[in-house]
């Protein structure tokens, strides 16, 4: 009883110690509430942005109860999984679909035939369509759908305007109309069938906002432009994409799993609502005695990013909240003083300290609970525009946010517990008196701070290299608590630079008890923003590495169409020259490359005798090919290091061993230009090679296809189809094969990289081989990549000429991560807001000195001063030291990401195993830069100009 009572005393007296010093206070519980709050919101973000199982078919497939669609498989009976994912052709126990033609499986299905009785469907399909804009011309999907009927609620929503209600309207979404230069009210005509559309709204598609979508009634497009085709022979007719039904059973058990077999046998694809939600057993379904491993669901693993960054949250809770209680327990020395004259010992007022940490600890845990649900409701719209697509709701986890608030208690008492324990052993005359005394820094502390750094950074990298998350996050901890126990000597380091630097350097090791406290919260926050950002910017390095360009950076392409019996790729590109320079952001003249081939033109004669035009190859010798894909292929990658396996992988042998890019009509990668196609495309600016070019010699870029002697072997079959009339006349008789051995000049091997060309020929030599050749596309340096604006005044240049030539770029990279984006944005948060307050409390601790300085006659200007060069002088040193510490766990993860890359390097050579450790210098010269100055701004500023009399001791 005599326990709870005392506890009691001490949670009054903590209480109102907490609503006496009001400001104090609140930046203790704000110094709480701020971790707290930044992984609430991260928590939320995280959990509303993956959205559920019935959320994906919401969106998928609106209020409907399921899908049909077609396979393309013309109709035979087919198999599927419960979930659509996964299907295939029946075999011959289950219709023999196994024994339809192409041509029957071009046909399309209908889809109508496999209606349940009594289910009522709207229809769906898309068409590839070129609509004007505001800029010019633009290439993308039309669908046509009624979207006002009730089965689509969910899967569109209307922002503005109204649907269509006529033939002649259409409604399109915002990243349409931003692209496009139009809005609401706009016209836009579909080019071929020349109908125009009234945009009467802007819809939303929750699932994907970056995309474009366009939406007409059914009929209103694909129908007339088939009509229009048949009267015009000049108008291409449509191509028809996906075709669907969203289906509404009759009675309210929805779609079964029998409905989807039913319709299997038509050949339709049933994606159903009750059935992906309750999947019926492996037994009932035919398909799953196909495949192994059905039916299983892999359980929740704690990767190593997660685990570590869990534990870094953790503890940096503990390390932001330990400043705050210090000073609290500084500031309220005196009435700590005055318990033990009242007869308590060391016992009771380390109690009256943990009961602050509990008052004040319970007050920022909620708070930041709270704070951080507000947060994520207010920044939801910013979120969901970044990650490309809605949440379904916001989904709070009540367990989730129970237990957050519950570490934020918990380590609240846990940081209180430090400053309980110096205020115990706090003589009573040095509390009642203000004096703090003389102590020596302890010398052991630091030693074992560097054990632990060693210690932890060690079990962190084995950790690591074997693939384990839990020594990964354990010895990150270790090795940050070793840092924080050798900040008291760094900071006390900092005074022998005084003399050079200023006074605030000096009163910072001179006042470590408050210095390392503030050092310690600004390091924590620091460390999780580095280790973020150093993970993001790894994994970013490894995508950007493992990415296939189409084109080399900083180069566009207008490709000719040589494909068409009718076409003039040399008078195409010649317009289209004009139009690059009016339209696209170019730099210099182009070069132009031309292909080059054997015997008829395989582009335009191949689909009428396939395989009996001609050819052209450049074989690899067999001792060049790729050691990785020769027999021992894997016990190679086995021996292999990571940095080995990027060295053989970027060499010639390896660089192009996957495919034949074939981008300007050779399956073997040769071209022909002149020196322009070698500076422009190729970046080569070697004068040997321009000499050798013009010369008549051709340049190899891949030097594994010479063969010992320095020469490539060129092998053309000379073979002209009957349909070539012209050139069947000049070449009678039987196909020609020639075998060339030609002298090359032999570029570096970096340049075995360029894509989509392996040699580059000269036009002299092309007619000595007596091989054909024909400009095929003109290749440009930009100032920067086309916007949709410029690509689309240069389409309709080039559409208002005949479509002659089209635009050729890189795709854009895929988006950031959300989850990392997520982490990125609350760990900066957190920083910022962690540093001002520290750097606050610091200050407070320090009003002492800033009296003295007023009682000595010191103006305004020298307290601000002195109170912003402290700040910064903890921020900064915080910034260094958390640099340090947050780099740690973000290497020890990647190199978890390193042990996965190498296991499946191991089992598939080809497969990449680079995986980069890349410092975010920016980032990091940004905290370096903005959050000193940002503390020390914010402390010189709410230091107060008038003098502040204090009450004497005594």
């Amino acid at each position: 009883m005599n326990v709870f009572t005392g506890w009691r005393a001490a949670l009054r007296i903590a209480r109102r110690d907490a609503l006496r010093a009001k400001g104090r206070s609140a930046l203790v519980v704000a110094m709480i509430a701020l971790p707290v709050l930044g992984v609430t919101a991260a928590d939320i973000t995280y959990r509303s942005s993956v959205p559920t199982r019935a959320e994906k078919l919401t969106s998928a497939m609106g209020a409907a109860d399921a899908l049909f669609r077609d396979p393309g498989m013309g109709g035979g009976p087919i198999e599927q999984m419960p979930d659509a994912e996964s299907y295939q052709q029946a075999d011959g126990e289950h219709g023999g679909a196994s024994g339809r033609t192409a041509a029957q499986r071009t046909v399309p299905t209908d889809l109508k035939t496999a209606l349940p009785e009594g289910a009522r469907a709207i229809t769906r399909q898309t068409v590839l369509s070129t609509l004007t804009t505001k800029y010019g011309i633009t290439t993308t999907d039309v669908t046509e759908l009624d979207t006002s009927d009730p089965l689509v609620s969910g899967m569109i929503k209307l922002v503005r305007g109204a649907y269509p209600k006529t033939d002649s309207d259409i409604v399109v979404n915002d990243a349409f109309l931003k692209s496009a230069g139009l809005h609401v009210g706009s016209h836009t005509t579909v080019r071929g069938v020349g109908k125009t559309f009234t945009i009467t709204g802007a819809v939303e598609v929750p699932a994907s906002l970056k995309d474009s979508f366009l939406y007409v009634r059914p009929g209103a497009l694909i129908k007339p432009w088939q009509r229009a085709a048949a009267a015009d022979h000049t108008i291409t007719q449509p191509s028809p994409g996906d075709r669907s039904l969203f289906v509404k059973a009759a009675g309210t058990s929805g779609i079964s799993w029998q409905d989807v077999l039913a319709a299997n046998k038509h050949g339709v694809l049933v994606e159903s609502r009750s059935v992906d939600l309750d999947p019926p057993p492996n037994s009932q379904v035919p398909m799953a005695s196909h495949i192994s491993g059905t039916g299983t669901s892999p359980g929740f693993k704690l990767t190593a990013a997660l685990a570590t960054v869990v534990a870094m949250a953790m503890l940096e809770i503990v390390l932001l909240a330990g400043p705050a209680f210090a000073v609290g327990a500084r500031r309220s020395r005196r009435q700590l003083g005055l318990v033990g004259t009242c007869g308590g010992d060391r016992r009771h007022i380390r109690a009256v300290v943990l009961a602050g940490g509990a008052v004040l600890g319970g007050a920022g845990a909620v708070a930041g609970t709270a704070a951080g649900l507000a947060l994520t409701v207010a920044l939801r719209p910013v979120i969901e525009g970044w990650a490309g697509q809605r949440f379904g709701s916001i989904a709070i986890r009540p367990v989730d946010l129970v237990g957050i608030a519950a570490i934020g208690l918990v380590t609240g008492v846990l940081a209180a517990l430090a400053p309980a324990v110096v205020a115990g052993r706090q003589p009573v005359v040095e509390s009642l008196t203000g004096r703090r005394g003389v102590r020596r820094s302890s010398r052991v502390m630091p030693l074992l701070g560097t054990v632990a750094i060693v210690l932890g950074g060690a079990v962190a990298v084995v950790g690591g290299l074997k693939g384990r998350a839990v020594p990964v996050a354990v010895g990150s901890v270790v090795a940050e608590l070793g840092v924080l126990a050798c900040i008291p000597v760094i900071v006390g380091s900092l005074g022998r630079l005084g003399r050079f630097l200023p006074l605030a350097l000096r009163d910072a090791a001179r006042n470590r008890g408050r210095t390392a406290p503030a050092v310690a919260a600004v390091m924590a926050a620091v460390a999780g923003t580095v280790a973020v950002a150093t993970y993001t910017a790894s994994t970013q390095a490894e995508q950007a590495y493992n990415l296939h360009l189409s084109l080399p950076p900083g180069v566009v392409a207008i490709n000719a169409d040589t494909y068409s019996e009718h076409a003039n790729p040399a008078r195409a590109l010649e317009l289209a020259r004009g139009l690059a320079r009016r339209d696209l952001p170019v730099q210099g003249a182009p070069a132009t490359i031309s292909r080059v081939w054997a015997g008829s033109d395989c582009n335009k004669f191949s689909e009428a005798e396939a395989g009996a035009c001609g050819s052209l190859t450049m074989p690899k010798p067999d001792a060049n090919i790729c050691p990785l894909q020769a027999p021992g292929g894997k016990d190679l990658a086995a021996r292999l290091s990571p940095a080995g396996h990027k060295r053989l992988m970027n060499s010639p042998k390896c660089k192009d061993a996957e495919y034949a890019a074939n981008y300007f009509g050779n399956e073997s990668e040769i071209v022909v230009g002149d020196s322009a196609m070698l500076r422009v495309y190729a970046g080569l600016k070697d004068p040997a090679a321009a000499r050798a070019l013009a010369a008549g010699t051709p340049v190899l870029l891949n030097n594994a296809y010479t063969g010992p002697d320095g020469k490539v072997t060129l092998k053309a079959v000379h073979r002209y189809v009957a349909a070539d009339k012209a050139n069947r006349e000049r070449h009678p008789g039987k196909a020609r094969t020639t075998v060339s051995h030609l002298t090359v000049y032999r570029a570096a091997d970096r340049y075995a990289a360029t894509p989509g060309v392996r040699m580059i020929m000269p036009q002299a030599t092309a007619d000595r081989l007596g091989l054909h050749t024909g400009p095929v596309a003109a290749v440009y340096r930009t100032a920067h990549a086309p916007t949709d604006a410029e690509k689309q005044r240069f389409n309709d240049g080039m559409s208002q000429a005949g479509n002659g030539a089209y635009l050729w770029q890189n795709e854009k990279p895929d988006g950031d991560d959300t989850t990392m984006l997520i982490l990125a944005l609350f760990s900066g948060m957190v920083t910022l807001g962690a540093a001002a307050i520290t750097t606050g409390l610091a200050k407070a601790d320090a009003e002492a000195d800033l009296t003295t300085l007023s009682a000595i006659g010191a103006p305004p200007g020298v307290r601000r001063t002195l109170s912003g060069f402290q700040c910064a002088v903890v921020a900064g040193t915080g910034v260094l030291l958390g640099t340090a510490a947050g780099a740690m766990p973000a290497v020890a993860v990647r190199l978890t990401d390193l042990k996965r890359a190498l296991d499946q390097m191991r089992a598939h050579p080809m497969d990449s195993a680079y995986t980069p450790i890349v410092l975010p210098w920016e980032t990091i010269g940004i905290l370096a830069v903005a959050v000193p100055v940002l503390a020390g701004l914010l402390a010189a500023g709410f230091t107060r100009s008038r003098l502040v009399l204090a009450r004497r001791a005594g």
